[in-house]
């Protein structure tokens, strides 16, 4: 395969890009390839400090800095409501999906995997099914008609990255040692984010009879250094199925599975 010249994210939550798939598509971006993270929601739920009005504006300009840090063009913002996604009309985060395959062309998606266990989130889930639907009927002219009024042609997205929180059914681990530390620099810029994180865990710990304090001694005090402690043990764990340093793991597919045996029948 050549490489990809054109990457689309499409992700539940301002954080959600660099948290499951920085590095690779930092790796990307120095490959040459040009990305584009879209956010379907504000993130306007995920604190234990602000109003919501307040994050919403704090979390749009975290996620335009860390896609500067990434190297990725400016985010784009669908602004649906934070854990409100299943209440949209059916189909219509599809068709937002279905247009923006067809306004960039992909070589590559990179989204949530419907099929993951252990989902909990509803806005994952319902990006999960809205972007898988989308990535496998964009290249169908029937399918919305009406964006080739508007000059978008069906396409066909080559390559489908799918994460996960549990990465069981994992397919293809990519290598993220060099792109490691950019993956953990975009992160920073998601400080509210990261520090809600970390109460959550925090509080839940607790609440188990846990002794963090022990466990992470200084790092107690920085949520980012804690989180970057975890998110690096995680990938150090994936890149030992592959033999690397870091990794970061998808299930990955291209074709219908009848012409993907037949590319690999040759």
């Amino acid at each position: 395969m050549n490489k990809p010249k054109m990457i689309l994210a499409l992700v539940p939550h301002p954080d959600d890009a660099e948290f499951y798939a920085g590095g690779t598509i930092a790796r990307m971006i120095a490959e040459g390839a040009q990305a584009v993270i879209v956010i379907a929601t504000d993130g306007r739920r995920g604190s234990f400090q602000h109003d919501s009005e307040t994050l919403i504006n704090l979390r749009r300009e975290e996620a335009k800095q860390a896609a500067a840090v990434l190297g990725a063009e400016p985010p784009i913002l669908l602004g649906h409501a934070d854990m409100g996604l299943d209440a949209l009309p059916p189909g219509f985060l599809r068709e937002q999906f279905v247009r923006l395959i067809r306004q960039y062309k992909p070589d590559v998606v990179i989204t949530e995997d419907p099929f993951a266990p252990d989902e909990v989130h509803p806005d994952h889930r319902a990006v999960a099914w809205a972007a898988s639907d989308a990535i496998s009927y964009a290249s169908l002219p029937l399918v919305h008609p009406e964006h080739l009024a508007e000059g978008l042609q069906p396409h066909f997205v080559l390559e489908k990255y799918f994460y996960a929180e549990n990465p069981s059914g994992a397919n293809k681990i990519v290598d993220v040692t060099d792109t490691m530390e950019k993956k953990l620099a975009a992160l920073a810029e998601h400080k509210t984010q990261m520090t809600f994180l970390f109460e959550d865990v925090v509080r839940q710990a607790r609440l188990a009879g846990l002794n963090l304090e022990a466990m992470l001694g200084e790092a107690i005090q920085d949520p980012l250094a804690a989180i970057s402690w975890a998110l690096k043990a995680q990938a150090a764990s994936i890149g030992q199925r592959t033999g690397v340093q870091f990794g970061e793991a998808f299930r990955y597919a291209r074709f219908h599975p009848f012409i993907e045996s037949l590319v690999e029948g040759r």
